[in-house]
């Protein structure tokens, strides 16, 4: 995104003092921003500006009574989930709501306004935002900033079953983060399962995937896989 139009999104954050969400089941503009003091309910949503993403609350089948905050393909009939937050919090009833405070911290609340899910953050803007991106991160960030090194947060950082483009697998040998995909527990329930795929560095850094401790598959030593 140019410059400009970053401006834009943080002028239009100090303006407005209220947004207007797409509505599951209404016809209405989408939104690809929230800012701060601002909220996300059920029913609502958040929509990157392609319309390939959208951002919401949603129940993994519809006997489930759990919802979850997740990012799904938007343009696949078949809600295919990519993304979910609050994976080993489900919510129980349709009251959650998605806050977004003038620090920059996303909170995820229940019905008794307990946090069952926020990002967590060191870094401070001075007109924070988060943007859903057309790559399906969800990313929160200074509005006037368009360098991507310099955002707060993103979910990027925290995958679950998917990889999407521009998402990475490994491990910083500096802090000791770690990338990886895990497997949703059972098709209701998004907690991480018994598989996982990340990046083996014990010699030759190799990509495997893994039943709990015991390695099912390795591929090739020296191999080189970008998304």
């Amino acid at each position: 995104m140019r410059e400009r139009e970053i401006e834009s999104i943080a002028d239009k954050c100090r303006r407005e003092k209220s947004i207007k969400f797409e509505r599951v089941g209404w016809t209405a503009t989408a939104v690809d921003t929230l800012c701060p003091s601002q909220s996300l309910r059920n029913g609502e949503t958040l929509a990157s500006a392609d319309g390939s993403f959208e951002l919401g609350f949603f129940s993994p089948t519809v006997s489930s009574t759990s919802r979850f905050l997740g990012i799904w393909y938007k343009k696949v009939s078949k809600r295919t989930v990519v993304w979910v937050a609050n994976r080993e919090t489900p919510i129980s009833d349709n009251k959650g709501v998605l806050l977004f405070s003038n620090h920059g911290i996303l909170s995820l609340l229940n019905s008794t306004n307990s946090t069952v899910w926020s990002s967590n953050t060191s870094k401070t803007a001075q007109e924070p935002v988060v943007r859903l991106l057309n790559s399906g991160n969800l990313v929160v960030k200074d509005g006037k900033d368009n360098n991507p090194a310099d955002n707060l947060w993103q979910s990027f950082d925290y995958p679950c079953d998917t990889l999407l483009s521009g998402m990475k697998i490994g491990k910083n040998l500096v802090t000791g983060f770690e990338w990886f995909l895990s497997s949703w527990k059972s098709t209701d329930d998004p907690a991480p399962g018994q598989y996982f795929v990340r990046i083996n560095i014990s010699g030759y850094p190799q990509l495997v995937i893994e039943k709990g401790s015991k390695i099912e598959y390795r591929t090739d030593r020296g191999m080189v896989f970008a998304l």
